[in-house]
């Protein structure tokens, strides 16, 4: 788990940051059998609690899935989730050294493997970076987030 970091300043930021990581990963279709698809994880530091899996090429059909950061710290570590999103660490006494991840749809399920050490580098040196764990709060423009739930423009008045 990433050291803890003092907290950011309340101020607001200015311009959001970014990270991504693109890389191949397995799409299982059977119990031998897969695809290597394209996919990009992405975090933005105006979004701080989630990251999104989007599918790259001939797969971009399958969209984009936004989920926990925190859920996929953890998947890392022990399996992780609930209903839609759920992820697994690698598991070599079964002989998988992918992290899982199972995204369940209305179309379907998808099972996903990813290599754990390319996703938990990234997590370290990348998102974990832009926006420390345990800060996220400080982060998100609450103004606009709660506006949004009361489903008005940010800005409108009345």
């Amino acid at each position: 788990m990433p050291a803890p970091h003092p907290l950011p300043s309340s101020q607001p930021h200015p311009q959001a940051t970014g990270a991504d990581l693109v890389l191949r990963a397995r799409l299982v279709l059977g119990e031998h059998e897969t695809v290597d698809v394209p996919v990009r994880l992405g975090y933005r530091s105006d979004d701080p609690l989630a990251v999104a899996l989007e599918f790259l090429g001939p797969a971009a059909e399958a969209g984009t899935w936004r989920f926990s950061r925190d859920l996929l710290w953890e998947g890392l570590q022990k399996p992780a989730g609930l209903g839609d999103v759920r992820i697994w660490p690698p598991c070599t006494c079964h002989g998988r050294t992918s992290l899982r991840i199972m995204l369940q749809g209305r179309d379907g399920t998808v099972l996903l493997d990813l290599p754990p050490r390319q996703v938990r580098r990234w997590l370290r040196r990348e998102s974990f970076a832009l926006v420390p764990q345990g800060s996220e709060a400080a982060w998100i423009d609450w103004d606009t987030a709660l506006e949004g739930l009361a489903g008005r423009r940010p800005g409108a008045t009345g």
